[in-house]
């Protein structure tokens, strides 16, 4: 019997070949072709498993799902995802914890670069014809010799805190549970309390879930903490920075600049004052994508649909509701 994935997101006919090419036996898929719960929940109604990309997955669309096994989540951030639904409906839930710690790393590097050198502004000065050169308004940081702390240090952090090792850095991490001491020397980290990070980094990095304890985590006290040089970044969710609060503290001058991949509402409206501040560099949730990894996330989330369909257990890492 043929069993069915329904990708959630809105694919490219193209993408979508790319993906039926590594299905394994006894699997067609389809996808959206539509933004909105309607037809979230029309295509996921006969669905035996589903993928959701960016697209949040509400109860609406959960009860909507007649035999859905197993919701799965291309990549590792499930604030989107109504997990309470999914258990209390029995459908097992499961994410690619990992998958791309490496991608958002090699961009949070490249943030931070471009938010101390002021990269984006000098391109787009010469887009429109203006040679800027020495007349960029915000003073350029190096990167090497600096403190950076980084909020959150599961994969993610952890990959980031490597790549940092070349720059002579002093990398200090924020978590709920700290590392040990060994753990710790081999990453080359120091483990400091939030106010203690705020006022001592160069660059803040934010890398942790949106939780109710991260929520609004980087507000109007967190950025007066933070020194007047220091840089933001947030590849994490915009939910954990009061956007309102960030605008400000560039306009005053409270930070130095900023670089956001994600934001309070996706995809940015076209009218966001974000889009206005020179010393803030925005990018539309590309953190995670790298041609690199398609085959191999993909792959890993077709393995756990065949697992469940042969009544096998997911990988522990891969669990979020069994």
């Amino acid at each position: 019997m043929t069993e069915t994935i329904v990708v959630l997101d809105m694919l490219t006919e193209d993408k979508a070949e790319r993906l039926r090419a590594l299905l394994p036996p006894g699997f067609t898929l389809t996808h959206a072709t539509e933004p909105g719960e309607t037809h979230m929940a029309a295509i996921i109604a006969e669905a035996d498993y589903a993928i959701s990309g960016q697209v949040a997955v509400s109860a609406t669309v959960l009860h909507a799902a007649r035999r859905l096994k197993l919701l799965h989540k291309w990549g590792v951030g499930i604030d989107n995802l109504d997990v309470d639904t999914a258990r209390a409906c029995g459908i097992k839930v499961a994410r690619t914890t990992g998958s791309n710690s490496m991608a958002v790393a090699e961009f949070t590097l490249g943030m931070m670069l471009s938010a101390l050198r002021h990269i984006p502004h000098g391109h787009e000065g010469l887009q429109r014809g203006e040679w800027r050169g020495g007349r960029i308004r915000h003073a350029p940081y190096l990167l090497s010799g600096k403190t950076v702390g980084l909020i959150g240090f599961g994969a993610i952090g952890k990959a980031v805190a490597r790549l940092l090792s070349g720059f002579q850095c002093t990398i200090l991490y924020n978590k709920p549970h700290p590392l040990i001491t060994e753990q710790e020397v081999d990453l080359g980290v120091q483990y400091a309390a939030l106010p203690d990070l705020l006022a001592r980094a160069d660059v803040v990095s934010l890398h942790c879930p949106l939780t109710p304890r991260t929520k609004g985590l980087i507000d109007h006290g967190a950025l007066a903490a933070m020194k007047s040089t220091a840089v933001l970044i947030n590849v994490a969710r915009g939910g954990v920075v009061v956007e309102e609060d960030l605008v400000r503290a560039l306009r005053s001058g409270a930070i130095h600049a900023a670089a956001c991949d994600v934001f309070e509402t996706e995809p940015l409206p076209e009218d966001s004052t974000l889009l206005r501040i020179e010393n803030l560099t925005v990018t539309p949730h590309l953190a995670a994508r790298a041609a690199d990894t398609f085959e191999p996330t993909v792959k890993r989330m077709f393995d756990n649909f065949a697992r469940v369909s042969r009544g096998e257990p997911l990988p522990p890492l891969d669990v979020v509701v069994e």
